[in-house]
């Protein structure tokens, strides 16, 4: 079995939390107003895998730059979702190529991902995304135009937006 690592730490939007493997991260968190949240979040898998934040220091730098409103790109950090449908990997992958400042829609997400006649489960892979920032699915948004989901609640949808102005004006 893989040896599996995380860490959870403070910003000031909230507590957000990272996993990886030995291949690369397998699962990050938005901001929660707790650590339990957090922990939550990261789900069980975190009870075999040892704290180490001093693994996860570069990554969280450029977390919390990001949420500040700075122009990050997560584009070189290693994933691990080999464990995923072949369809979810292969449309995070398209939505890790969406430049920031920019959004497509879920046909589009679909087709990069090869099934173009599948926005909706195109919008499934988005909600199922457990590695927000590096998978930036808050720049798919509906045909529309409308932000669609993002997480769980109407907070998340406000993040969401806050996370598409910030872009937009960088």
């Amino acid at each position: 079995m893989t040896a599996l690592t995380y860490d959870i730490f403070e910003t000031p939007h909230g507590w957000v939390g990272v996993l990886a493997s030995e291949q690369g991260i397998c699962r990050t968190t938005l901001p929660e107003p707790t650590i339990e949240a957090c922990l939550d979040k990261l789900g069980s898998t975190i009870d075999d895998a040892e704290r180490t934040p001093d693994r996860f220091v570069e990554l969280r730098h450029r977390i919390e730059r990001f949420l500040d409103g700075e122009n990050v790109d997560f584009s070189d950090v290693p994933i691990d979702v080999e464990d995923a449908s072949p369809f979810h990997r292969a449309a995070w992958q398209a939505c890790r190529t969406i430049p920031a400042g920019e959004t497509r829609p879920y046909r589009w997400l679909a087709s990069a991902a090869g099934r173009p006649n599948a926005p909706r489960a195109a919008g499934q892979a988005m909600a199922r995304n457990r590695l927000p920032f590096l998978i930036p699915c808050h720049r798919v948004i509906a045909s529309d135009g409308s932000l669609g989901g993002y997480g769980s609640g109407r907070t998340r949808l406000e993040l969401k937006k806050r996370l598409l102005d910030m872009e937009a004006r960088l």
